[in-house]
């Protein structure tokens, strides 16, 4: 089986193109290697894929690239994911999230291609006093990152209503692991912390979110793209609710540091203070996160410790 991988050279991406291979699928990326997108997250498996320089944005090539891979099943990751740089910018956010995913819903039309679309938990909005989501609850999107995935969602359903094309979408919870980009909260705060500078935490760090080890996320969305059904969604929820704080706190005590070594920042615009789904759909296919957070956490934490030709160049311009 032919697969591609949008996004293929991403943190989420890189982690599901490993999943695959070891599946013993053909495995095809698809990446316009922009600064989250590095072919270091790809170095070992570099011979064991075929790697394709193409830009969503950019409907002829997009179109001319997927005409000759013909693959089976398509797994689209690429995105602008980053909540506070789409609060500064939000116009690379609409055109990769939303006019990235339209280029690649229509050549999926034109093609008569399958696809499972990545979503996130954001589009629900805030649930902080309310019960978990399931896949029928409206969409509030709180920022331009969770609005640009729920027009791309929008768009996605329209597509399989108007034209039927063979398509499902998944929303996973916050995925941490290894190779995530620094910007984001945990391999951040392991950052912080190995260069001798305290954990910075935005407003109270009370925020709830749901936190999903990054292979499980590749083990859910594979099983979506193999068993699910045209037209649905699926949530795939994290492994447990835990706020800002403890997961910061957690980082600390495994890293042999005072819990309470931290510094509080200014909290970011229209932050939403909990996300929180269930995930009895794709449970029904078959799966649920394994990876408790405990064990997730210390796998990362040893592989930023054990990895620093991978993150040490990004020091320099990326500011943790």
């Amino acid at each position: 089986m032919r697969i591609l991988v949008t996004g293929g050279a991403g943190f989420m991406g890189s982690t599901l193109v490993r999943h695959l291979l070891e599946k013993g699928f053909e495995v095809h990326v698809l990446d316009a290697l922009t600064y989250a997108g590095r072919i270091e997250n790809l170095i070992e498996v570099m011979n064991e894929i075929q790697f394709h320089l193409v830009d969503l944005r950019d409907f002829e090539a997009l179109y001319d690239t997927l005409k000759s891979i013909e693959p089976d099943l398509i797994f689209h990751l690429a995105a602008e994911t980053h909540v506070d740089r789409g609060i500064r910018n939000p116009y690379p956010f609409l055109e990769s999230n939303v006019r990235g995913t339209l280029h690649l819903l229509e050549v999926i039309r034109r093609l008569d291609l399958k696809a499972t679309l990545t979503s996130t938990d954001e589009v629900y909005g805030d649930l902080w006093g309310k019960p978990p989501c399931n896949e029928e609850c409206p969409l509030r999107p709180s920022n331009p990152y969770s609005a640009s995935k729920a027009a791309a969602d929008m768009f996605a359903l329209s597509y399989i209503r108007t034209y039927g094309v063979e398509v499902n979408i998944v929303r996973p919870a916050n995925n941490y692991g290894p190779r995530q980009y620094p910007e984001k909260l945990i391999p951040r705060t392991i950052l912080r912390i190995m260069s001798g500078k305290r954990p910075l935490i935005h407003g109270t760090g009370k925020q709830i979110r749901s936190w999903l080890y990054v292979e499980d996320f590749a083990e859910g969305i594979t099983t979506v793209g193999l068993k699910g059904k045209k037209g649905e969604i699926y949530n795939l929820p994290g492994e447990r609710e835990l706020s800002v704080i403890e997961v910061v706190k957690t980082i600390l005590r495994i890293m042999g540091k005072d819990e309470d070594w931290i510094e509080f920042t200014e909290d970011r615009p229209g932050q939403d203070m909990r996300y929180a789904m269930v995930g009895e759909k794709v449970k029904a296919l078959g799966w649920e996160p394994k990876v408790t957070f405990e064990e997730g956490i210390k796998r990362t934490v040893d592989w930023y410790l054990n990895n620093k030709w991978w993150w040490e160049p990004l020091l320099s311009i990326e500011k943790i």
